[in-house]
């Protein structure tokens, strides 16, 4: 009876024992509580240790949180962010002084030296890696990535906090997303920017949607018009009229528009009840959806073939190819000043008025080249700023009369939307609620992707980018019922994602939206453009763009030149409202086009 006793206790401690090793098999993975501050690495040893790799990030100590001497003068004397958005978007009398000065270069340099310093240059991780190695780098089909994903053995979604399920995403953009009244943006953006946000961005934001885990197809990953030219050389070459460097084209009543697809047979997106006459055949093969993104393509379309006809005249050895390619590098310098000039100083709202002179980084420590990073993809969704109908020459248009519409840029002319567009205010991107309820399925498809690609929570964004996380749900949010709604789907605001944190975060004072899309979006941008190739200083001379007067053409281009030395008459044409100006009340059913 001993002997059985005995045996018993044997069998019930080993098999205690056994659940005890069972149950120290399930051990959190250290580094799911993101304890490396600072932008340290960290790095797990065995189930329970890990290391913070402090090194570069001017932190020491076992998270990184303790500042080295230089590090703690330097946070000492640094101004926060909030209070550097005040100064540069106020004192109207300090910056037009700056602005006709000196010292318009001397902040320039440190605006672009200080933000672009924020985007890690080779990139970092992908998807698939949450560590660095050559794949990551050398990979350019992935969308890079700023924080690696979120470990896949961490017990809850976003680590270790928050609930063990997330919020659907179709509740959260119809509760936080969803559009009850139109609310314009209070710094004036108009559509002319809101189209020019779609057209500019989608030559780079192309994600892969036949391959899981962040694929872009967009190979070249920064601004090189292939949203004019097409993504590739078969389609390049089947836009292309192949006589002196210029692209195909059709008219109508004497105004060049882009060529339709039964005479230029590249692919593209349209319904199939669409008259063969309306397909008209762009850069970009989505680019018919929209009147506004097609009144772009006619733009760029005409300005290519102008150029070509000055170079030609100042060329005329020159052969069908070089036209073309010295053409394409001249678009692509006046995008890029234009967008740093006017659409970014329109984001922006700084009096500091910006500059875009590759020079200013020749003697700084500068990489040339880029990464479209995946959480820049997606915090650029920025659909708030489409409103609840359009207004053209002062008839209506639903969405549902809108989209695919190509006859009203052929009926109306590029005057007229260019002008129409430039009136009508585009919606606050912040804030939350003001999204048009057709644009929903874009958000929800955006956090389904952060979702299956791991993107890390949003203050862990904050902190990579020197912002104080949030404590709480009641901070990120001014709006009461979001906040509390919030904290019910989330639990935990450290369990935030970081699509619904930046989209919905509660707007500057006067501002398009919250302070972490500027203090995230501005690096992103800016290292973006002035990384470009002819950046550099072995491509920023006049010989790239075929002697000085190539090069004037991006030294001088502005959005009004674009627009007018390509039009029959020149529109009110700006990224901004009118001043005092509303919008048309009255509307009339739009015509039959």
């Amino acid at each position: 009876m001993k002997v059985f006793d005995f045996f018993f206790l044997w069998v019930i401690l080993s098999l205690l024992e056994s659940l005890s090793c069972a149950n120290n098999s399930k051990v959190v993975n250290p580094c799911c509580y993101y304890p490396c501050q600072n932008s340290g690495v960290c790095v797990r040893f065995g189930n329970t240790s890990f290391k913070c790799d402090c090194t570069h990030t001017g932190f020491y100590g076992d998270n990184c949180t303790t500042p080295g001497f230089g590090t703690r003068v330097y946070l000492s004397m640094k101004p926060s962010s909030t209070t550097v958005q005040y100064i540069l978007s106020h004192f109207y009398w300090f910056w037009d002084m700056v602005n006709n000065s000196f010292l318009r270069d001397v902040l320039m340099r440190l605006v672009l030296t200080v933000r672009s310093t924020l985007i890690p240059s080779p990139p970092t991780y992908n998807t698939k890696y949450g560590y660095l190695n050559w794949e990551s780098y050398y990979n350019t089909s992935y969308y890079t990535r700023i924080l690696p994903p979120v470990p896949e053995d961490c017990p809850l979604p976003m680590g270790t906090k928050g609930k063990a399920v997330l919020p659907e995403p179709k509740v959260l953009v119809k509760r936080f997303f969803k559009r009850d009244k139109f609310r314009p943006d209070p710094q004036g953006t108009n559509l002319m920017f809101a189209f020019m946000a779609q057209h500019f961005t989608h030559q780079f934001f192309k994600t892969d949607q036949q391959v899981e885990g962040g694929f872009t197809k967009a190979l070249g990953h920064g601004v090189d018009a292939s949203n004019i030219y097409g993504d590739n050389l078969v389609r390049q070459h089947q836009l292309r009229l192949h006589v002196d460097g210029k692209l195909k084209y059709q008219l109508i009543n004497g105004e060049i528009f882009p060529p339709t697809t039964d005479k230029v047979p590249v692919y593209m997106q349209y319904p199939k009840s669409l008259p063969p006459e309306q397909r008209l055949a762009i850069g970009h093969e989505s680019f018919g959806l929209l009147p506004g993104l097609t009144m772009y393509a006619t733009i760029w379309l005409r300005e290519h073939n102008r150029v070509c006809d000055i170079l030609k005249a100042e060329h005329p050895t020159w052969d069908d190819e070089q036209l073309f390619q010295t053409t394409r590098l001249i678009v692509i310098g006046e995008i890029m000043k234009i967008i740093i000039e006017e659409y970014v100083q329109q984001l922006s709202g700084y009096r500091l008025k910006l500059k875009f002179d590759p020079t200013l980084l020749f003697e700084e420590q500068f990489q040339y080249g880029n990464r479209i990073a995946l959480e820049f993809n997606h915090l650029y969704h920025w659909h708030s700023l489409m409103p609840d109908s359009f207004l053209i020459d002062d008839t209506e248009f639903t969405y549902s009369q809108f989209l695919f519409n190509t006859s009203i840029l052929t009926h109306y002319g590029v005057e007229k939307l260019v002008e129409a567009f430039s009136r009508q205010p585009a919606g606050q991107i912040g804030g939350g609620r003001n999204s048009h309820e057709s644009l929903l399925i874009v958000s929800e498809k955006v956090i389904e992707e952060s979702r299956m690609t791991r993107i890390q929570p949003f203050n862990e964004y904050r902190k990579k980018f020197n912002l104080k996380p949030y404590a709480s749900f009641s901070e990120f949010t001014d709006d009461v019922e979001m906040a509390r709604g919030l904290e019910e789907l989330y639990g935990n605001i450290d369990a935030l994602e970081f699509y619904p944190g930046i989209l919905l975060e509660k707007t500057q004072p006067g501002s398009i939206f919250g302070p972490s899309m500027i203090e995230m979006g501005a690096p992103f941008s800016l290292k973006g453009l002035l990384g470009n190739p002819i950046c550099a200083p072995d491509y920023w001379k006049p010989s790239t763009f075929g002697g000085e007067t190539g090069f004037n053409i991006i030294k001088t281009s502005t959005l009004k030149k674009l627009v007018c030395l390509n039009t029959k008459w020149c529109p009110f044409v700006d990224f901004h409202v009118p001043p005092n100006e509303e919008p048309g009340q009255q509307s009339t059913p739009p015509p039959e086009l």
